[in-house]
């Protein structure tokens, strides 16, 4: 009875047609741990040892400008806010 259960197990999901689905939520699952792994350990206002709960609130601006303006905050500031910049200039700038 096992091997039948496990072998329509595998004929409904071990197929083409469903890899894309595994890719989209496996991306979706390390965007999401990877957004959590960086809150935990970079974030000022996230304290996860007893020591650094107890001092309360912290007024340390430097710590927080340093968290949010992150390599790809940096990376995109001062940039138009278009993904193909040369294409829409290009078919909305008039010569």
């Amino acid at each position: 009875m096992a091997s039948a259960a496990a072998g329509s197990w595998s004929k409904r999901w071990i197929r083409p047609e469903v890899w894309p689905l595994f890719f989209a939520t496996g991306t979706a699952v390390g965007i999401c741990g990877m957004q959590l792994i960086r809150n935990i350990t970079g974030n000022p206002e996230v304290r996860v040892l007893k020591e650094k709960r107890a001092a309360g609130v912290l007024e340390n601006h430097d710590e927080g400008k340093r968290y949010s303006q992150h390599g790809f905050r940096k990376f995109i500031d001062g940039r138009k806010p278009e993904i193909m910049e040369s294409i829409n200039s290009w078919m909305a700038d008039p010569k």
